[in-house]
């Protein structure tokens, strides 16, 4: 054995061929992502459910959609079935409209008021020149 040697063979004698200072390619990092449950099964009822709560007023979709684990996609095709099933829901947005004579005791009066008339009964009586905005208030309010 030689003692006599350089310091950059003495360099070269101790570093290993299989590690260098020097990368010849980057390392790519690499996430693994164990397979999830499988496929859930949605009920119709289940469906149905989470579709209705989509559609409360004032609710975000997207908010029900991340809540329950679905995406918004699937959840718009819910709310798509669940309306094509129950068609007499989207006419629930509009109110039936009956126009009768005005009566002549009080034709002063009675020209500037519009009266509505509540499935449950109740009777409401506003002038015609109220704000829209205040009357969905208290539309709200009475239906509870």
């Amino acid at each position: 054995m030689d003692t006599h040697t350089t310091p950059a063979e003495a360099a070269a004698s101790t570093e290993s061929a299989h590690t260098t200072s020097r990368k010849s390619a980057p390392t790519l990092r690499m996430d693994l992502i164990p397979r999830g449950e499988r496929r859930r099964r949605w009920t119709t009822e289940q469906k149905q459910t989470i579709a209705a709560q989509s559609l409360a007023p004032g609710v975000s979709p997207t908010d029900i959609a991340r809540l329950h684990g679905i995406s918004t996609g699937q959840l718009y095709t819910w709310r798509h079935a669940l309306k094509a099933a129950q068609p007499s829901a989207a006419l629930g947005r509009f109110a039936r409209v009956e126009v009768t004579p005005q009566p002549a005791a009080r034709p002063d009066t009675a020209a500037s008021l519009v009266e509505i008339a509540l499935p449950n009964g109740a009777t409401l009586r506003v002038d015609a020149g109220i704000d829209p905005r205040a009357l969905r208030r208290v539309l709200a309010a009475l239906r509870g």
